[in-house]
């Protein structure tokens, strides 16, 4: 068997220097960092549970993957309530965390991946906001290596749950309501991600809504842009009655486009984020508990990992007009 010497041997450094690069210290050079990373492949080494040391008594070690917004400079409010109220049921579940975000990965293989996770002693994994043109994300599901749990994507399988809200309807909701109250038909529809497994099941709301009510919709891809989605706006927006947005970033920029403007059109949201409070214009939108959806994968990849099988788990969501009152403390 592969040992940490062996490999500090192979990369021409201490163990202390192994060790550090396996636990990701700071201080340690890039270069020095590489050759140990390296010497790690050659020899297929895989550390005999770095984290054992960490804590004998923890019931399991479990890694957050986090994909931060980086289409606006506002703080990523949806990655941190979902990391708070992980890690508030991890402490109730005597679960240990780490948190690590998908940047991190960009460059490296499954296999590379894989082996980080070992190091580190990862019993299980929750990861949020994968999409489909995540390969190396879903191939990590895929495997058996570890149980998982998505958040926000349809990928449950025997090892693996899912936990969402019912995206379609929840949009379907939410644009209903918005048009049959200013009685609008001509809709401009701003979407997520072209890949995203939520946009594409918003768009299927937005779709039935528009069978059912027969009103004319134009579709434009906003990305969860704040600035995408006012520039969409500022193009289309006069042209049409409504704007319904399939994110509260993207509907906060639509609606500054159409201050901009001088016009009025009734915007609605998606999400329920504290930053809608401040806009100064009420929008509808979709509130979803995120640290408590966190809260309820915690809870489900503690269940995987006694045994159980994955499911797809839908929790709820509700309709509001956040305004500032509704937000201070």
């Amino acid at each position: 068997m592969v040992s940490i010497k062996d490999v500090a041997r192979h990369a021409g450094v201490a163990i202390s220097t192994v060790s550090k690069v396996l636990n990701s210290y700071p201080n340690v050079s890039d270069e020095t960092r590489g050759r140990v990373n390296k010497a790690v492949e050659e020899l297929n080494f895989l550390p005999n549970s770095v984290a054992a040391a960490l804590s004998s008594k923890q019931a399991g070690r479990v890694a957050l993957l986090v994909n931060l917004n980086s289409k606006t400079q506002a703080i990523d409010e949806i990655s941190l309530q979902y990391i708070q109220g992980a890690i508030n049921k991890a402490m109730e579940l005597n679960l240990d965390v780490i948190t690590l975000f998908f940047s991190m990965f960009q460059d490296k293989t499954p296999e590379q991946m894989i082996r980080y996770l070992k190091s580190q002693s990862i019993s299980g994994i929750i990861i949020y906001g994968v999409s489909k043109e995540d390969k190396m994300l879903q191939e990590l599901v895929a495997g058996s290596e570890f149980k998982s749990v998505v958040v926000g994507a349809p990928l449950a399988s025997k090892n693996t749950s899912s936990v969402w809200i019912d995206h379609a309807k929840a949009q379907y909701d939410v644009a209903k309501r918005t048009i049959v109250d200013n009685n609008c038909s001509r809709v401009l529809y701003i979407s997520g991600k072209k890949d995203g497994y939520a946009a594409e099941e918003q768009l299927k709301g937005m779709e039935k809504l528009v069978g059912e009510m027969n009103l004319e919709m134009l579709t434009r891809c906003g990305d969860f842009s704040e600035l995408q989605a006012r520039n969409i706006t500022m193009e289309y927006g006069e042209s049409f009655d409504a704007v319904v947005c399939a994110s509260d970033l993207m509907a906060i920029g639509a609606m500054k486009a159409l201050t901009e403007m001088d016009i009025f059109r009734p915007v609605c949201g998606f999400d329920g984020i504290i930053l809608m409070g401040y806009v100064g214009k009420q929008m509808n939108t979709v509130r979803q508990n995120f640290a408590g959806i966190s809260a309820t994968a915690m809870e489900e990849l503690q269940r995987l990992m006694s045994g159980k099988e994955g499911e797809d788990i839908r929790t709820p969501y509700s309709l509001v007009r956040m305004k500032y009152t509704d937000i201070i403390c």
